[in-house]
Protein backbone atom coordinates (compact mmCIF):
# COMPACT_ATOMS: atom_id res chain seq x y z
CA UNK A 1 0.00 0.00 0.00
CA UNK A 2 1.23 3.47 -0.81
CA UNK A 3 2.53 5.58 2.06
CA UNK A 4 1.71 2.89 4.56
CA UNK A 5 3.45 2.88 7.91
CA UNK A 6 3.84 0.71 10.96
CA UNK A 7 3.46 1.86 14.54
CA UNK A 8 3.94 0.10 17.82
CA UNK A 9 0.68 -0.66 19.58
CA UNK A 10 0.52 0.12 23.28
CA UNK A 11 1.22 -2.79 25.52
CA UNK A 12 -1.74 -4.67 26.93
CA UNK A 13 -2.95 -3.35 30.27
CA UNK A 14 -1.96 -5.42 33.18
CA UNK A 15 -4.22 -6.68 35.93
CA UNK A 16 -6.09 -3.83 37.52
CA UNK A 17 -5.04 -1.44 34.79
CA UNK A 18 -7.03 -0.18 31.85
CA UNK A 19 -6.29 1.64 28.67
CA UNK A 20 -8.84 4.31 29.54
CA UNK A 21 -7.97 4.61 33.19
CA UNK A 22 -10.20 4.09 36.23
CA UNK A 23 -12.28 1.10 37.15
CA UNK A 24 -13.23 -0.80 33.96
CA UNK A 25 -16.60 -1.94 35.39
CA UNK A 26 -17.57 1.67 36.07
CA UNK A 27 -16.61 2.48 32.49
CA UNK A 28 -18.93 -0.35 31.41
CA UNK A 29 -21.75 1.16 33.48
CA UNK A 30 -21.26 4.60 31.96
CA UNK A 31 -21.20 3.47 28.32
CA UNK A 32 -24.11 1.06 28.80
CA UNK A 33 -26.32 3.87 30.08
CA UNK A 34 -25.68 5.71 26.84
CA UNK A 35 -26.46 2.68 24.69
CA UNK A 36 -29.60 1.93 26.73
CA UNK A 37 -31.13 5.08 25.21
CA UNK A 38 -30.61 3.70 21.72
CA UNK A 39 -32.02 0.29 22.64
CA UNK A 40 -35.08 1.74 24.36
CA UNK A 41 -35.72 4.01 21.40
CA UNK A 42 -35.50 1.13 18.96
CA UNK A 43 -38.19 -0.87 20.78
CA UNK A 44 -40.64 1.87 21.75
CA UNK A 45 -41.01 3.59 18.37
CA UNK A 46 -43.05 0.73 16.93
CA UNK A 47 -45.41 0.93 19.90
CA UNK A 48 -45.72 4.71 19.53
CA UNK A 49 -46.41 4.66 15.77
CA UNK A 50 -50.23 4.25 15.95
CA UNK A 51 -50.50 7.23 18.32
CA UNK A 52 -48.14 9.28 16.15
CA UNK A 53 -50.30 8.47 13.13
CA UNK A 54 -53.44 9.61 14.96
CA UNK A 55 -52.04 12.81 16.51
CA UNK A 56 -49.97 14.04 13.57
CA UNK A 57 -52.13 12.75 10.72
CA UNK A 58 -49.20 10.71 9.40
CA UNK A 59 -49.58 8.47 6.37
CA UNK A 60 -48.20 4.93 6.15
CA UNK A 61 -45.31 6.33 4.08
CA UNK A 62 -44.60 8.90 6.81
CA UNK A 63 -44.47 6.18 9.46
CA UNK A 64 -42.10 4.14 7.31
CA UNK A 65 -39.82 7.16 7.11
CA UNK A 66 -39.89 7.51 10.91
CA UNK A 67 -38.04 4.17 10.96
CA UNK A 68 -36.23 4.29 7.61
CA UNK A 69 -34.77 7.77 8.13
CA UNK A 70 -33.25 6.68 11.42
CA UNK A 71 -31.93 3.43 9.94
CA UNK A 72 -30.38 5.18 6.93
CA UNK A 73 -28.54 7.75 9.05
CA UNK A 74 -27.32 5.10 11.47
CA UNK A 75 -26.13 2.61 8.84
CA UNK A 76 -24.47 5.20 6.58
CA UNK A 77 -22.51 6.95 9.34
CA UNK A 78 -21.45 4.14 11.72
CA UNK A 79 -17.98 3.34 10.34
CA UNK A 80 -17.15 7.01 9.80
CA UNK A 81 -18.27 7.73 13.37
CA UNK A 82 -15.98 4.98 14.63
CA UNK A 83 -13.06 6.57 12.80
CA UNK A 84 -13.88 9.97 14.33
CA UNK A 85 -13.52 8.36 17.75
CA UNK A 86 -10.13 6.91 16.79
CA UNK A 87 -9.01 10.36 15.67
CA UNK A 88 -10.51 12.74 18.21
CA UNK A 89 -11.00 10.54 21.25
CA UNK A 90 -13.67 7.96 22.01
CA UNK A 91 -14.77 9.64 25.24
CA UNK A 92 -15.34 12.96 23.47
CA UNK A 93 -17.26 11.38 20.59
CA UNK A 94 -19.28 9.20 22.98
CA UNK A 95 -20.34 12.18 25.09
CA UNK A 96 -21.28 14.19 21.99
CA UNK A 97 -23.35 11.23 20.81
CA UNK A 98 -25.11 10.90 24.17
CA UNK A 99 -25.89 14.62 24.40
CA UNK A 100 -27.05 14.83 20.78
CA UNK A 101 -29.21 11.71 21.04
CA UNK A 102 -30.92 12.98 24.20
CA UNK A 103 -31.51 16.48 22.78
CA UNK A 104 -32.87 15.16 19.48
CA UNK A 105 -35.17 12.83 21.45
CA UNK A 106 -36.58 15.82 23.33
CA UNK A 107 -36.96 17.61 20.00
CA UNK A 108 -38.99 14.69 18.62
CA UNK A 109 -41.33 14.95 21.60
CA UNK A 110 -41.73 18.67 20.83
CA UNK A 111 -42.13 18.22 17.06
CA UNK A 112 -45.62 19.72 17.06
CA UNK A 113 -44.36 22.86 18.80
CA UNK A 114 -41.29 23.07 16.54
CA UNK A 115 -43.52 22.94 13.45
CA UNK A 116 -45.41 25.96 14.76
CA UNK A 117 -42.14 27.90 15.00
CA UNK A 118 -40.50 26.88 11.70
CA UNK A 119 -42.50 28.05 8.66
CA UNK A 120 -43.39 25.44 6.05
CA UNK A 121 -42.52 22.43 8.26
CA UNK A 122 -45.24 19.97 9.24
CA UNK A 123 -45.17 18.18 12.61
CA UNK A 124 -44.50 14.81 10.97
CA UNK A 125 -41.81 16.41 8.79
CA UNK A 126 -40.10 17.81 11.87
CA UNK A 127 -40.32 14.41 13.57
CA UNK A 128 -38.76 12.60 10.60
CA UNK A 129 -35.95 15.16 10.33
CA UNK A 130 -35.16 14.82 14.02
CA UNK A 131 -35.20 11.02 13.70
CA UNK A 132 -32.49 11.32 11.03
CA UNK A 133 -30.49 13.55 13.39
CA UNK A 134 -31.06 11.04 16.17
CA UNK A 135 -29.64 8.31 13.93
CA UNK A 136 -26.48 10.36 13.30
CA UNK A 137 -25.89 10.86 17.02
CA UNK A 138 -26.66 7.18 17.67
CA UNK A 139 -23.96 6.32 15.14
CA UNK A 140 -21.47 8.45 17.08
CA UNK A 141 -22.41 6.81 20.35
CA UNK A 142 -22.35 3.08 19.62
CA UNK A 143 -18.88 2.44 18.08
CA UNK A 144 -17.31 4.76 20.64
CA UNK A 145 -18.93 2.75 23.45
CA UNK A 146 -17.43 -0.52 22.15
CA UNK A 147 -14.04 1.12 21.63
CA UNK A 148 -14.07 2.42 25.22
CA UNK A 149 -14.73 -1.11 26.46
CA UNK A 150 -11.92 -2.39 24.23
CA UNK A 151 -9.53 0.08 25.86
CA UNK A 152 -10.81 -0.35 29.41
CA UNK A 153 -10.64 -4.14 29.74
CA UNK A 154 -7.50 -6.29 29.47
CA UNK A 155 -7.70 -8.93 26.75
CA UNK A 156 -8.54 -11.84 29.05
CA UNK A 157 -11.43 -9.89 30.63
CA UNK A 158 -12.96 -8.51 27.42
CA UNK A 159 -15.30 -11.47 26.87
CA UNK A 160 -16.68 -11.03 30.40
CA UNK A 161 -17.28 -7.35 29.67
CA UNK A 162 -19.08 -8.25 26.46
CA UNK A 163 -21.22 -10.73 28.38
CA UNK A 164 -22.21 -8.07 30.90
CA UNK A 165 -22.79 -5.68 27.98
CA UNK A 166 -25.14 -8.21 26.40
CA UNK A 167 -27.05 -8.64 29.67
CA UNK A 168 -27.62 -4.90 30.00
CA UNK A 169 -28.69 -4.67 26.36
CA UNK A 170 -31.08 -7.58 27.02
CA UNK A 171 -32.49 -5.78 30.06
CA UNK A 172 -33.12 -2.57 28.12
CA UNK A 173 -34.68 -4.55 25.26
CA UNK A 174 -36.96 -6.31 27.72
CA UNK A 175 -37.93 -3.03 29.37
CA UNK A 176 -38.55 -1.20 26.08
CA UNK A 177 -41.89 -2.71 25.00
CA UNK A 178 -43.23 -2.69 28.56
CA UNK A 179 -42.12 0.86 29.38
CA UNK A 180 -43.27 2.03 25.96
CA UNK A 181 -46.67 0.35 26.33
CA UNK A 182 -47.23 1.87 29.78
CA UNK A 183 -46.20 5.37 28.66
CA UNK A 184 -48.19 5.36 25.41
CA UNK A 185 -51.34 4.01 27.07
CA UNK A 186 -51.15 6.18 30.23
CA UNK A 187 -49.17 9.33 29.31
CA UNK A 188 -48.49 10.11 25.63
CA UNK A 189 -46.38 9.00 22.69
CA UNK A 190 -44.12 12.00 23.32
CA UNK A 191 -43.15 10.59 26.71
CA UNK A 192 -41.37 7.60 25.13
CA UNK A 193 -38.87 10.09 23.66
CA UNK A 194 -38.71 12.40 26.69
CA UNK A 195 -37.56 9.45 28.82
CA UNK A 196 -34.20 9.59 27.03
CA UNK A 197 -33.45 12.96 28.64
CA UNK A 198 -32.86 11.80 32.25
CA UNK A 199 -31.03 8.67 31.03
CA UNK A 200 -28.80 10.85 28.86
CA UNK A 201 -28.06 13.28 31.70
CA UNK A 202 -26.98 10.44 34.02
CA UNK A 203 -24.85 8.90 31.24
CA UNK A 204 -23.18 12.27 30.62
CA UNK A 205 -22.36 12.84 34.30
CA UNK A 206 -20.96 9.35 34.77
CA UNK A 207 -19.07 9.52 31.47
CA UNK A 208 -17.40 12.82 32.34
CA UNK A 209 -16.13 11.60 35.70
CA UNK A 210 -15.57 7.86 35.14
CA UNK A 211 -14.16 7.61 31.60
CA UNK A 212 -10.64 8.65 30.70
CA UNK A 213 -9.82 9.73 27.17
CA UNK A 214 -7.98 7.27 24.89
CA UNK A 215 -7.30 9.18 21.68
CA UNK A 216 -4.70 7.48 19.45
CA UNK A 217 -1.97 10.06 18.65
CA UNK A 218 -0.64 8.13 15.63
CA UNK A 219 -3.78 8.98 13.60
CA UNK A 220 -4.11 12.59 12.50
CA UNK A 221 -6.48 13.05 9.57
CA UNK A 222 -9.85 12.12 8.12
CA UNK A 223 -10.00 10.30 4.81
CA UNK A 224 -12.72 12.52 3.34
CA UNK A 225 -12.84 10.80 -0.05
CA UNK A 226 -13.19 7.47 1.74
CA UNK A 227 -16.04 8.93 3.82
CA UNK A 228 -17.87 10.09 0.68
CA UNK A 229 -17.40 6.79 -1.19
CA UNK A 230 -18.36 4.58 1.77
CA UNK A 231 -21.34 6.77 2.71
CA UNK A 232 -22.58 6.67 -0.88
CA UNK A 233 -22.16 2.91 -1.05
CA UNK A 234 -23.93 2.32 2.28
CA UNK A 235 -26.76 4.67 1.30
CA UNK A 236 -27.25 2.85 -2.01
CA UNK A 237 -27.30 -0.52 -0.27
CA UNK A 238 -29.63 0.36 2.61
CA UNK A 239 -31.92 2.48 0.41
CA UNK A 240 -32.24 -0.44 -2.01
CA UNK A 241 -33.10 -2.80 0.84
CA UNK A 242 -35.75 -0.40 2.15
CA UNK A 243 -37.38 0.39 -1.21
CA UNK A 244 -36.97 -2.89 -3.14
CA UNK A 245 -40.17 -4.44 -1.72
CA UNK A 246 -42.07 -1.42 -3.08
CA UNK A 247 -40.20 -1.15 -6.40
CA UNK A 248 -39.73 -4.87 -7.01
CA UNK A 249 -36.38 -6.68 -6.88
CA UNK A 250 -36.19 -6.90 -10.67
CA UNK A 251 -37.16 -3.26 -11.28
CA UNK A 252 -34.69 -1.08 -13.19
CA UNK A 253 -34.51 1.40 -10.29
CA UNK A 254 -33.59 -1.36 -7.85
CA UNK A 255 -30.97 -2.77 -10.22
CA UNK A 256 -29.61 0.74 -10.77
CA UNK A 257 -29.06 1.30 -7.06
CA UNK A 258 -27.46 -2.14 -6.72
CA UNK A 259 -25.11 -1.25 -9.58
CA UNK A 260 -24.35 2.06 -7.90
CA UNK A 261 -23.47 0.26 -4.69
CA UNK A 262 -21.14 -2.12 -6.57
CA UNK A 263 -19.32 0.76 -8.31
CA UNK A 264 -18.98 2.85 -5.15
CA UNK A 265 -17.78 -0.02 -2.96
CA UNK A 266 -15.22 -1.03 -5.61
CA UNK A 267 -13.98 2.56 -5.80
CA UNK A 268 -13.84 2.69 -1.98
CA UNK A 269 -11.74 -0.49 -1.75
CA UNK A 270 -9.37 0.80 -4.45
CA UNK A 271 -8.96 4.14 -2.68
CA UNK A 272 -8.35 2.49 0.69
CA UNK A 273 -5.35 0.70 -0.83
CA UNK A 274 -3.89 4.08 -1.87
CA UNK A 275 -4.84 6.51 0.91
CA UNK A 276 -2.18 7.60 3.41
CA UNK A 277 -4.51 7.16 6.38
CA UNK A 278 -7.49 5.21 5.04
CA UNK A 279 -10.90 5.27 6.66
CA UNK A 280 -10.89 1.45 6.91
CA UNK A 281 -7.38 -0.01 6.52
CA UNK A 282 -7.68 -3.13 4.40
CA UNK A 283 -5.05 -4.80 6.58
CA UNK A 284 -7.78 -5.06 9.24
CA UNK A 285 -9.37 -7.85 7.19
CA UNK A 286 -6.13 -9.84 6.96
CA UNK A 287 -7.18 -11.21 10.32
CA UNK A 288 -9.67 -13.91 9.23
CA UNK A 289 -11.46 -13.77 12.57
CA UNK A 290 -12.48 -10.14 11.95
CA UNK A 291 -13.73 -10.94 8.44
CA UNK A 292 -15.63 -14.05 9.55
CA UNK A 293 -16.95 -12.28 12.65
CA UNK A 294 -18.38 -9.51 10.47
CA UNK A 295 -20.16 -12.03 8.24
CA UNK A 296 -21.41 -13.92 11.31
CA UNK A 297 -22.87 -10.75 12.79
CA UNK A 298 -24.61 -9.91 9.51
CA UNK A 299 -26.07 -13.41 9.04
CA UNK A 300 -27.35 -13.81 12.60
CA UNK A 301 -28.93 -10.34 12.41
CA UNK A 302 -30.52 -11.43 9.12
CA UNK A 303 -32.07 -14.48 10.78
CA UNK A 304 -33.09 -12.78 14.03
CA UNK A 305 -34.40 -9.36 12.99
CA UNK A 306 -35.90 -10.65 9.75
CA UNK A 307 -37.93 -13.35 11.44
CA UNK A 308 -38.73 -11.47 14.66
CA UNK A 309 -40.17 -8.60 12.59
CA UNK A 310 -43.32 -10.67 12.04
CA UNK A 311 -43.97 -11.57 15.67
CA UNK A 312 -45.39 -8.14 16.52
CA UNK A 313 -47.94 -8.53 13.73
CA UNK A 314 -48.65 -12.09 14.86
CA UNK A 315 -49.42 -11.03 18.43
CA UNK A 316 -51.26 -7.79 17.65
CA UNK A 317 -52.82 -8.59 14.25
CA UNK A 318 -53.73 -12.27 14.62
CA UNK A 319 -54.15 -12.49 18.41
CA UNK A 320 -55.46 -8.94 18.82
CA UNK A 321 -53.23 -8.19 21.83
CA UNK A 322 -52.53 -4.66 23.03
CA UNK A 323 -49.01 -3.23 22.58
CA UNK A 324 -48.26 -3.83 26.26
CA UNK A 325 -49.53 -7.42 26.17
CA UNK A 326 -47.54 -8.06 22.97
CA UNK A 327 -44.45 -6.73 24.76
CA UNK A 328 -45.07 -9.09 27.66
CA UNK A 329 -45.27 -12.02 25.22
CA UNK A 330 -41.75 -11.11 24.03
CA UNK A 331 -40.43 -10.80 27.58
CA UNK A 332 -39.10 -14.40 27.90
CA UNK A 333 -36.61 -13.80 25.09
CA UNK A 334 -35.38 -10.41 26.30
CA UNK A 335 -35.26 -11.52 29.92
CA UNK A 336 -33.47 -14.71 28.91
CA UNK A 337 -30.67 -12.64 27.39
CA UNK A 338 -30.06 -11.06 30.80
CA UNK A 339 -29.06 -14.51 32.08
CA UNK A 340 -27.61 -15.94 28.88
CA UNK A 341 -25.22 -13.10 27.95
CA UNK A 342 -22.95 -13.26 31.05
CA UNK A 343 -22.96 -17.07 30.82
CA UNK A 344 -21.93 -16.79 27.16
CA UNK A 345 -19.04 -14.52 28.10
CA UNK A 346 -17.81 -17.00 30.71
CA UNK A 347 -18.20 -19.95 28.35
CA UNK A 348 -16.29 -18.20 25.55
CA UNK A 349 -13.47 -17.57 28.02
CA UNK A 350 -13.29 -21.27 28.92
CA UNK A 351 -13.89 -23.19 25.68
CA UNK A 352 -13.35 -20.48 23.05
CA UNK A 353 -15.59 -18.57 20.66
CA UNK A 354 -15.64 -21.16 17.88
CA UNK A 355 -17.46 -23.97 19.70
CA UNK A 356 -19.60 -21.63 21.80
CA UNK A 357 -20.92 -19.68 18.80
CA UNK A 358 -21.51 -22.79 16.69
CA UNK A 359 -23.52 -24.37 19.53
CA UNK A 360 -25.44 -21.12 20.02
CA UNK A 361 -26.36 -21.00 16.34
CA UNK A 362 -27.64 -24.59 16.42
CA UNK A 363 -29.80 -23.66 19.42
CA UNK A 364 -30.98 -20.64 17.43
CA UNK A 365 -31.89 -22.92 14.52
CA UNK A 366 -33.88 -25.17 16.87
CA UNK A 367 -35.72 -22.14 18.25
CA UNK A 368 -36.55 -20.83 14.77
CA UNK A 369 -37.86 -24.27 13.80
CA UNK A 370 -40.12 -24.41 16.87
CA UNK A 371 -41.47 -20.95 15.96
CA UNK A 372 -42.24 -22.26 12.48
CA UNK A 373 -44.61 -24.71 14.18
CA UNK A 374 -46.54 -22.16 16.28
CA UNK A 375 -50.29 -22.50 15.92
CA UNK A 376 -52.65 -19.61 15.25
CA UNK A 377 -53.86 -19.71 18.88
CA UNK A 378 -50.46 -20.40 20.51
CA UNK A 379 -50.48 -19.92 24.29
CA UNK A 380 -47.96 -17.90 26.30
CA UNK A 381 -46.05 -21.06 27.26
CA UNK A 382 -45.97 -22.34 23.66
CA UNK A 383 -44.31 -19.13 22.47
CA UNK A 384 -42.17 -18.70 25.59
CA UNK A 385 -40.23 -21.96 25.09
CA UNK A 386 -38.71 -21.03 21.69
CA UNK A 387 -38.16 -17.45 22.93
CA UNK A 388 -36.05 -18.64 25.87
CA UNK A 389 -34.14 -20.99 23.56
CA UNK A 390 -33.53 -18.09 21.20
CA UNK A 391 -32.07 -16.01 24.02
CA UNK A 392 -29.60 -18.77 24.90
CA UNK A 393 -28.81 -19.31 21.22
CA UNK A 394 -28.28 -15.71 20.16
CA UNK A 395 -26.37 -14.49 23.22
CA UNK A 396 -23.18 -16.52 22.51
CA UNK A 397 -23.22 -15.28 18.91
CA UNK A 398 -23.69 -11.60 19.68
CA UNK A 399 -21.18 -11.68 22.54
CA UNK A 400 -18.69 -13.83 20.60
CA UNK A 401 -18.90 -11.99 17.27
CA UNK A 402 -18.59 -8.60 18.98
CA UNK A 403 -15.58 -9.79 20.98
CA UNK A 404 -14.00 -11.26 17.85
CA UNK A 405 -14.42 -8.12 15.74
CA UNK A 406 -13.53 -5.53 18.39
CA UNK A 407 -11.12 -7.72 20.40
CA UNK A 408 -9.04 -8.83 17.41
CA UNK A 409 -8.71 -5.31 16.02
CA UNK A 410 -5.64 -3.31 17.07
CA UNK A 411 -6.41 -0.69 19.70
CA UNK A 412 -5.70 2.04 17.10
CA UNK A 413 -8.67 0.83 15.06
CA UNK A 414 -11.09 -0.07 17.86
CA UNK A 415 -13.51 2.67 16.82
CA UNK A 416 -13.56 1.51 13.21
CA UNK A 417 -14.02 -2.08 14.43
CA UNK A 418 -16.95 -1.00 16.61
CA UNK A 419 -18.50 0.78 13.62
CA UNK A 420 -17.94 -2.31 11.49
CA UNK A 421 -19.71 -4.52 14.04
CA UNK A 422 -22.69 -2.18 14.29
CA UNK A 423 -22.89 -1.74 10.50
CA UNK A 424 -22.91 -5.51 9.97
CA UNK A 425 -25.81 -5.82 12.42
CA UNK A 426 -27.81 -2.99 10.83
CA UNK A 427 -27.29 -4.19 7.26
CA UNK A 428 -28.00 -7.82 8.18
CA UNK A 429 -31.18 -6.86 10.01
CA UNK A 430 -32.37 -4.68 7.13
CA UNK A 431 -31.62 -7.45 4.61
CA UNK A 432 -33.45 -10.01 6.73
CA UNK A 433 -36.52 -7.81 7.09
CA UNK A 434 -36.63 -7.05 3.35
CA UNK A 435 -35.85 -10.51 1.97
CA UNK A 436 -37.92 -12.51 4.46
CA UNK A 437 -40.68 -9.94 4.02
CA UNK A 438 -40.64 -10.66 0.28
CA UNK A 439 -40.66 -14.41 0.97
CA UNK A 440 -43.61 -14.03 3.30
CA UNK A 441 -45.56 -11.74 0.94
CA UNK A 442 -45.10 -14.23 -1.89
CA UNK A 443 -46.31 -17.13 0.28
CA UNK A 444 -49.33 -15.14 1.47
CA UNK A 445 -50.25 -14.22 -2.12
CA UNK A 446 -50.07 -17.86 -3.22
CA UNK A 447 -52.03 -19.27 -0.25
CA UNK A 448 -54.71 -16.62 0.36
CA UNK A 449 -56.92 -17.41 -2.70
CA UNK A 450 -57.05 -21.07 -1.61
CA UNK A 451 -58.16 -20.14 1.89
CA UNK A 452 -60.77 -17.74 0.51
CA UNK A 453 -62.22 -20.48 -1.69
CA UNK A 454 -65.15 -19.45 -3.93
CA UNK A 455 -65.19 -16.01 -2.27
CA UNK A 456 -61.94 -15.15 -4.06
CA UNK A 457 -63.76 -15.13 -7.39
CA UNK A 458 -66.20 -12.50 -6.15
CA UNK A 459 -63.49 -10.06 -4.97
CA UNK A 460 -62.26 -7.57 -7.63
CA UNK A 461 -58.57 -7.98 -8.56
CA UNK A 462 -57.61 -4.59 -7.12
CA UNK A 463 -59.27 -5.30 -3.77
CA UNK A 464 -57.73 -8.79 -3.70
CA UNK A 465 -54.28 -7.24 -4.16
CA UNK A 466 -54.91 -4.86 -1.25
CA UNK A 467 -56.13 -7.79 0.82
CA UNK A 468 -52.95 -9.77 0.08
CA UNK A 469 -50.74 -6.83 1.11
CA UNK A 470 -52.65 -6.38 4.37
CA UNK A 471 -52.60 -10.13 5.03
CA UNK A 472 -48.80 -10.06 4.99
CA UNK A 473 -49.09 -7.98 8.19
CA UNK A 474 -51.75 -10.20 9.76
CA UNK A 475 -54.64 -7.79 9.27
CA UNK A 476 -57.24 -6.39 6.88
CA UNK A 477 -57.19 -3.18 4.82
CA UNK A 478 -58.45 -0.11 6.74
CA UNK A 479 -62.14 0.48 6.31
CA UNK A 480 -63.01 -3.15 5.55
CA UNK A 481 -66.77 -3.62 6.26
CA UNK A 482 -67.64 -5.71 9.31
CA UNK A 483 -69.47 -8.29 7.22
CA UNK A 484 -66.44 -8.77 4.95
CA UNK A 485 -64.13 -8.98 7.98
CA UNK A 486 -66.10 -11.95 9.26
CA UNK A 487 -66.03 -13.57 5.82
CA UNK A 488 -62.31 -13.28 5.06
CA UNK A 489 -60.70 -12.77 8.50
CA UNK A 490 -59.97 -16.47 9.05
CA UNK A 491 -58.47 -16.86 5.57
CA UNK A 492 -56.20 -13.84 6.09
CA UNK A 493 -54.92 -15.18 9.42
CA UNK A 494 -54.27 -18.65 7.98
CA UNK A 495 -52.36 -17.21 5.01
CA UNK A 496 -50.33 -15.03 7.39
CA UNK A 497 -49.41 -18.06 9.49
CA UNK A 498 -48.22 -19.94 6.39
CA UNK A 499 -46.03 -16.99 5.43
CA UNK A 500 -44.63 -16.59 8.94
CA UNK A 501 -43.88 -20.31 9.16
CA UNK A 502 -41.94 -20.17 5.89
CA UNK A 503 -39.96 -17.13 7.07
CA UNK A 504 -38.94 -18.98 10.23
CA UNK A 505 -37.95 -22.04 8.21
CA UNK A 506 -35.69 -19.90 6.02
CA UNK A 507 -34.19 -18.40 9.19
CA UNK A 508 -33.61 -21.94 10.47
CA UNK A 509 -31.55 -22.73 7.37
CA UNK A 510 -29.58 -19.47 7.66
CA UNK A 511 -28.75 -20.25 11.30
CA UNK A 512 -27.47 -23.74 10.39
CA UNK A 513 -25.26 -22.36 7.58
CA UNK A 514 -23.93 -19.70 9.96
CA UNK A 515 -23.10 -22.39 12.54
CA UNK A 516 -20.87 -24.08 9.95
CA UNK A 517 -19.18 -20.75 9.19
CA UNK A 518 -18.50 -20.19 12.90
CA UNK A 519 -16.24 -23.26 12.92
CA UNK A 520 -13.73 -21.32 10.77
CA UNK A 521 -13.15 -18.61 13.39
CA UNK A 522 -9.52 -18.58 14.52
CA UNK A 523 -8.83 -18.78 18.21
CA UNK A 524 -6.82 -16.15 20.02
CA UNK A 525 -6.49 -12.38 19.83
CA UNK A 526 -3.88 -10.21 18.16
CA UNK A 527 -1.08 -9.40 20.57
CA UNK A 528 -1.42 -5.87 21.89
CA UNK A 529 2.28 -5.33 21.70
CA UNK A 530 2.66 -6.38 18.08
CA UNK A 531 3.30 -3.80 15.36
CA UNK A 532 0.13 -2.61 13.66
CA UNK A 533 0.02 -1.75 9.96
CA UNK A 534 -1.82 1.54 9.41
CA UNK A 535 -2.81 2.40 5.85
Amino acid sequence: MANARTVEAPSSPGPGETGTGGNPWLVLLAVCLGVIMVMLDGTVVGIANPSIQHDLGASLSDLQWVTSGYLLALAVFLITAGKLGDLFGHKRVFLIGVAGFALSSVGIGLSQQLADIVPGVSPIGALIGLRVLQGLFGALLQPAALALLRGAFPGEKLNQAMGAWGAIIGLSSAAGPIVGGVLVENVSWQSVFFINAPVGIIALILGIFLIKENRIPSLARIDWLGVVLLSGAMFSLVWTIIKAPEWGWGDSTTLGFIAGFAVLIAAFVFWQSKAKQPLVPLSLFKNPSISIGTVLMMMVAFAMFGAMFFLGFFFQGVHGLSPLDAGLRMLPMSAGMIVASPLAGMLIGRVGAKITMAAGLLITAASMFLMSQLSIDASFVESAIPFVLLAFGLSPVFVGATEIIVGNAPIQLSGVAGGLQQSAMQVGGALGTAILGAVMASEVSSKLPGYLGPAAQAIPAEQLSLLEKAAAFGGLPPGTPQQLQQLVGGAVHNAFMDGMHLAFLVSTGVAILTAILALFVKAGRKSEGAPVHIG
